[in-house]
């Protein structure tokens, strides 16, 4: 039994008011979380939480991964786009072409995201969340795939696109050129044992797909922290209660 897609965490400044803004933004239930966070539902079983745990360590250049909303109509990516201004987010100049049709924002605490016109193919009947678009190479995208046991849905010129065989959001890497990694990132995946599941095998099963232990954060066999292929940080842990 492999691992499970338990949320997308952010480190964050100010995790309430963070939880806050994304709930609105997408329409996900606020709840307390573990370990001094909070946590935003999504609206079935078939996606993963939202956590939001507290950091003081400064943002610094733009994060290796990003959400990308999606929109049904022109009028609703507006509406998008007016809420998360309303709600505390800012537009941001990221190299965008005038001619694109996305928006690109950032949220109070300056994590970037996209707000997607309609009509976009890719990412139809994936549900708000279109994608988690990551920086990120081709080895990095078939690890994931594995880890997860997720199918590749894209595959092409080094990029890749992962996605639940239940569907939902993609999880995408832009392949080269990766730009370098400074510092911790402030999103990460949280895995989590399904019930039943042993712990050691399954980190040894990651290990041997190319992941690594990343030298803290052992929590004594509860939650454990590794770094995959292209060094980023994903926390595994026992399914919280």
């Amino acid at each position: 039994m492999t691992s499970e897609l338990f949320a997308i965490c952010f480190n964050a400044t100010r995790p309430s008011d963070l939880a806050r803004f994304w709930s609105g933004v997408l329409g996900w239930e606020l709840t307390d979380a573990p370990d001094d966070g909070v946590a935003v539902l999504p609206p079935d079983a078939t996606g993963f939480r939202i956590r939001f745990l507290p950091s003081q360590e400064p943002k610094t250049g733009q994060n290796q991964a990003h959400f990308d909303l999606t929109s049904v109509s022109a009028q609703a990516q507006r509406q998008t786009v007016a809420r998360a201004l309303e709600l505390g987010g800012q537009h941001i100049d990221v190299g965008q072409l005038p001619e694109e049709g996305h928006v690109v924002l950032a949220d109070p605490d300056g994590n970037e995201f996209c707000v997607i016109e309609a009509g976009n193919k890719f990412l139809a009947d994936t549900g708000v969340i279109g994608a988690l678009a990551c920086d990120g190479t081709q080895e990095v995208g078939y690890f994931w795939s594995r880890a997860l046991g997720w199918p590749l849905v894209w595959d092409q010129d080094q990029e890749t696109a992962i996605q639940s065989p239940n569907g939902g959001t993609k999880i995408t890497w832009g392949g080269p050129p990766v730009a370098p990694k400074t510092g911790t990132n402030r999103l990460y995946f949280e895995l989590a044992l399904p019930v039943g599941a042993d712990w050691e095998t399954e980190v040894d099963r990651l290990t041997s797909l190319g992941a690594t232990h990343a030298g803290d954060g052992d929590g004594g066999g509860d939650r454990t922290l590794m770094l995959d292929p292209d060094g980023n940080e994903f926390a595994v842990q026992r399914r919280p209660r």
